[in-house]
């Protein structure tokens, strides 16, 4: 066993949580069972925490904390089964798939988050054919409140509660996601006017499998990203070319830019025209994973919702209202993604068709009156938020956004009825 250590401070990576806890590493599942029925005996909980890259309370404990890193094992590969231990992070999963001729049919933006960290609070890329990571989940193996190892498939009347369970029914230890063969992506990046982008977005959602675009904060111009899946990676993008883009402008430059408007916010909108123009059009293949993900080295808070995806241009319009009358200065673009529906209750997309809507505001600056800005509207046209993101949310809201929500709490009531999981974000958005 290991040995908890007391009173250890803990930061997410935007640096917007932090708490202090008991610290448990288990290395196995039987070190996870021993934890999990100690706590249960003596009445304490247990949050495990994954990369942290959540900027909600999700992973925030107030009595012991867990960390799944050493679960980070291959555990077997059948055909296009792939089943990882749950604190594997996406990096070393992409790369493991690799190997393997295999790869996850979609991403989000970031590879640093561990596989259940991911699953557990609706990580998703873009792409009509797709939704969450959560809806390429077959089967998760999970240490429930009582200290049992319970396997969920598809069929469990448990399974569409634990593929995305906000860490309130269990650890997982575990996971097993349905891969498909390695593809290669051709990404063709540009910048454009944002009426253009709107206007083209219906036309260009079946010719390409992935879109989005991000639009620059008091401008009417955006980045346009579209990737679709080729056969030849006949177009690689040069090692220069890619630290530039990606490294140099996307990240040394832009933590001077963000840096600037933060210390003279007047200088921000003349700013934001120049980020627009900076990155030029380009086009270039890459095997998948490395297109979709990208580097991310300057730090920011964010909130996201997913609203219907013919609420989009009701939602931009409104958000451009919010940055005249904010009383400080936006930094960030309004990153926008889409996704098609599926069955996992508290996926975003349950149901329907839905734009991602992701604002944003470089660390530091001041953000509160802004999200909740951009919350009222997007709540009020049906939206859900993002559960790793920042919102205000409580239980009482989120059900009448949730069809199944209340099937969910009879999963929790199940598993966990003592609330060994529980933290003070599970009990705002779960109720108690």
């Amino acid at each position: 066993m290991t040995t908890p250590v007391n009173a250890r401070r803990w930061t997410n990576w935007g640096r917007n949580q932090e708490s202090i806890a008991d610290v448990l590493t288990p290395g196995s599942v039987d070190e996870v069972v021993a934890h999990v029925k100690q706590a249960g005996e003596s009445g304490r909980r247990i949050k495990v925490v994954g990369s942290g890259h959540s900027f909600t309370p999700i992973a925030v404990a107030d009595d012991q904390r867990m960390f799944v890193h050493r679960l980070n094992r291959l555990v077997a590969v059948d055909g296009h089964l792939v089943t990882v231990q749950a604190g594997m992070p996406l990096s070393v999963l992409n790369a493991l798939l690799t190997e393997h001729g295999l790869a996850l049919p979609n991403l989000g933006d970031i590879d640093a988050q561990t596989v259940a960290g991911a699953i557990s609070t609706g990580t998703h890329g873009t792409g009509m054919a797709h939704s969450t990571l959560a809806s390429c989940v077959e089967a998760v193996t999970m240490v429930t409140a009582a200290g049992e190892v319970e396997r969920f498939t598809s069929g469990a009347p448990e399974f569409p509660a634990v593929r995305l369970g906000l860490g309130a029914l269990g650890i997982i230890v575990d996971v097993t996601l349905r891969c498909v063969p390695a593809f290669t992506l051709l990404a063709d990046e540009r910048p454009m006017p944002l009426t253009d982008v709107l206007a083209g977005i219906d036309e260009w959602m079946p010719e390409f499998d992935h879109v989005e675009f991000f639009w620059y904060p008091y401008t009417d111009r955006a980045q346009l990203k579209r990737n679709k899946r080729v056969s030849e990676n006949d177009r690689p993008l040069s090692g220069f070319r890619a630290w530039l883009d990606d490294d140099f402008l996307s990240n040394t430059v832009w933590q001077g830019v963000c840096a600037l408007g933060r210390r003279f916010p007047g200088t921000v909108p003349a700013l934001s025209a120049v980020s627009a123009r900076a990155l030029s059009a380009r086009s270039y293949t890459g095997r998948s994973d490395q297109v979709f993900c990208s580097l991310r080295k300057v730090k920011f808070t964010e909130m996201e919702y997913e609203v219907p995806r013919a609420a989009l241009p009701e939602a931009l319009d409104a958000i451009r209202r919010i940055l005249d009358r904010l009383p400080f200065k936006v930094q960030f673009p309004v990153e926008v993604r889409f996704t098609g529906p599926d069955d996992v209750w508290l996926s975003h997309g349950y149901g329907r068709e839905s734009a991602y809507i992701a604002v944003h505001q470089y660390i530091g600056s001041p953000y509160e009156p802004y999200f909740r800005a951009v919350e009222e509207v997007c709540a009020a046209l049906g939206g859900r938020p993002h559960w790793g993101k920042l919102h205000y949310r409580d239980a009482a809201s989120l059900r009448a956004a949730y069809p199944r929500f209340d099937d969910f709490l009879a999963v929790r009531d199940r598993l966990d009825p003592k609330r060994v999981f529980a933290n003070d974000y599970l009990k705002r958005v779960l109720g108690g």
